[in-house]
């Protein structure tokens, strides 16, 4: 599922600050990132259901390296994925996503939005 318009899609944005405004509601780096690329997920768990979903917010480097802490970032469009395991995550339309995991992915876009502007 991608979330368009956010406002948070084509802003270019300090790797540093990047990390930081993402990190304070929940989206992470981990690992996944080249030099070029870089991916920050939230996941959320259904305790009843036992499935997962994770919220993503990807971007690439227009300048610099992303293992540098002065790259700038230029944001894609935020998705929301379900996990199948073994297999990874899915972020088809034909996906079924909760309404609770949907509206709280929005509330974290929002403030991300708010922060970044």
């Amino acid at each position: 599922m991608r979330f368009e318009g956010t406002g948070i899609e084509d802003k270019v944005v300090d790797i540093s600050v990047l990390e930081k405004v993402l990190g304070e509601v929940g989206l992470l780096k981990r690992e996944q990132w080249d030099f070029e690329r870089v991916s920050f997920d939230k996941k959320f768990e259904l305790l009843d259901t036992k499935e997962v979903f994770y919220l993503r917010v990807q971007g690439y480097a227009v300048e610099g390296n992303v293992d540098s802490k002065h790259a700038k970032i230029k944001l894609l469009t935020p998705l929301l994925g379900k996990h199948y395991y073994p297999h990874g995550v899915e972020y088809g339309e034909g996906e079924d996503f909760p309404s609770s995991v949907v509206e709280k992915a929005k509330a974290i876009l929002e403030k991300v939005s708010q922060q970044l502007s």
